[in-house]
């Protein structure tokens, strides 16, 4: 189904892993569109004002930017993942209204080269990725706004490079790995019991690719991932832009299972030396639970966390005018009160 992914089926783990990648696009392509309101529908077929690609270390990624003749400062997208590209962020076209939005595809998904290389897949790698999209751009000042792996990809950038960054917006953040994963492990308990027999017998077997196993995991992101009864045509597509091979090897077979790279992942210990505002969210049911978020928000000198309730991790999309309301209040509060803003 993915030939890109032949080189790496040597081992009855990593099969496991693209079975549970199929497993969610099957459950993708089955959902119908959404109706998500004008502020979040209109952005499924972006017309993006200037489109490109910019030379990286292992390949050339791409970059889309609407709202480019705006004055506003930008705001650079940083998606999750690792390797789950930008389309369901093209919500955030609706702040395009007075400043650039720009998204992009980090290297291995996407619309960007995928190179069969799994040393490109790092952290430092991605940060340095981040560093020649800004420097082709020209940007000096901008908000990073980063989702899921991508807030761990804003706060490892301002930590290599704060000179211009005005602030960091953290949805879904995922600053530490093991707590991650024991969040999820924790509302795994919140499962119907059938459920939580087939994920066990599932891991243990490494066959996850049966029905109740598949049932399972739709449950789980029915409550923690995207709580809309019908999926939005973005996600379907990040989906099927998706770079399972750098997923597989960050991150493992499941949400439920990291053996990737990230697994002992965390940053918490350097959230306080981030000096500039960060705006974190998080849904009411997000598997990044709030009192993680706000775990978070306690170790940073300068933070201001917004909990979305009735949505889960892709709140963006499930309360698009919540959401974008609070980002623009955010952002505009910032440049108003040039960076001194203090959150209590």
């Amino acid at each position: 189904m993915w030939p890109i992914m032949e080189r790496y089926l040597q081992t009855a783990h990593t099969i496991a892993q693209i079975r549970w990648l199929q497993l969610l696009e099957r459950r993708m392509r089955s959902s119908p569109k959404a109706n998500l309101g004008a502020s979040a529908q209109d952005t499924l077929m972006i017309e993006y004002d200037t489109e490109g690609f910019v030379e990286v270390t292992g390949g050339k990624i791409w970059y889309g930017i609407k709202g480019k003749n705006y004055k506003g400062i930008p705001i650079i997208t940083l998606h999750g993942g690792p390797g789950a590209p930008h389309n369901y962020l093209e919500s955030l076209e609706t702040l395009s209204d007075d400043r650039p939005i720009i998204f992009y595809d980090q290297l291995g998904c996407g619309k960007s080269e995928r190179p069969l290389d799994n040393t490109l897949w790092t952290v430092s790698r991605f940060v340095e990725e981040l560093n020649s999209l800004r420097d082709c751009l020209n940007i000096r000042d901008v908000h990073l706004m980063g989702q899921s792996w991508g807030s761990i990809l804003a706060c490892e950038y301002y930590l290599f490079r704060p000179y211009g960054i005005r602030s960091l917006i953290l949805s879904g953040p995922a600053m530490s790995i093991p707590r991650f994963e024991r969040d999820v492990r924790n509302l795994l308990l919140y499962l119907p019991k059938e459920y939580q027999n087939a994920i066990a017998n599932a891991e243990a077997t490494g066959d996850y690719d049966s029905v109740d196993y598949e049932k399972a995991v739709t449950a789980f992101y029915r409550r923690h991932i995207c709580r809309l009864d019908k999926w939005p045509a973005c996600l379907d597509d990040t989906i099927s832009g998706m770079g399972k091979s750098v997923y597989n090897y960050m991150y493992g077979p499941s949400e439920f299972t990291v053996t990737g790279t990230l697994k002992e992942y965390d940053c918490t210990s350097k959230l306080s030396q981030i000096e500039v505002p960060v705006l974190l969210t998080c849904g009411q049911y997000d598997e990044v639970t709030p009192e993680t978020a706000a775990h978070y928000a306690r170790e940073m000198q300068n933070s201001k966390l917004v909990v979305i309730y009735g949505a889960s991790h892709e709140h963006h999309l499930e309360k698009p005018e919540e959401y974008i309301q609070t980002v623009r209040g955010f952002v505009e509060s910032i440049e108003k009160h040039a960076q001194t803003a203090r959150f209590e």
